[in-house]
């Protein structure tokens, strides 16, 4: 499971495992700036991620660079490419695991473009021969953001991006 932040985690890992899955997570966020920011969000999840023994895979680097190659100067479809970048990779990483599937956190967020998400999620699927596991966990929205902060954990509050950073703050 691609996973963006610990709580947007509580949620659908929650689901998951209720079901019946095996869950592993994948902290694979390139696009988060500024670096402690990535640095608070990574902690965040680590600690979550220890307490309810959810085993996560670690990038051994921070690759902003990349990621701001990839869209400088295509501010609008900035959205596009990092939610493909982020279900490739985790897709590519559950095939090389051998693991049944692929999900990720970004289907519990009303703030995402959910059937987008899905979209990627399907045809990445089907193009690497992995099934997408496609769950709306929005309606999970208030537990998770409850839960999260009784635990007081760290709730960002923009997506992540520098772009969107400054949507979020430059009125």
């Amino acid at each position: 499971m691609h996973i963006c932040c610990g709580p947007c985690t509580i949620y659908p890992l929650k689901e998951l495992r209720t079901s019946g899955h095996e869950v592993v997570g994948a902290f694979y966020n390139p696009n988060i700036h500024p670096y402690h920011e990535y640095q608070r969000r990574r902690q965040t999840l680590l600690d979550y991620a220890e307490k309810s023994f959810l085993p996560v895979f670690w990038p051994e680097d921070y690759a902003m660079e990349e990621f701001l190659r990839q869209v400088a100067f295509k501010e609008k479809e900035r959205c596009d490419y990092c939610l493909q970048d982020r279900l490739k990779y985790t897709a590519l990483l559950a095939q090389n695991e051998n693991y049944d599937g692929f999900t990720t956190t970004l289907l519990y967020s009303k703030h995402q473009k959910h059937d987008e998400i899905r979209e990627i999620g399907v045809n990445l699927g089907k193009q690497l021969g992995i099934h997408f596991y496609y769950q709306d966990f929005r309606v999970g929205w208030a537990e998770g953001i409850k839960i999260s902060k009784e635990l007081g954990m760290y709730r960002q509050n923009y997506c992540g991006c520098i772009y969107s950073e400054k949507e979020r703050f430059c009125k």
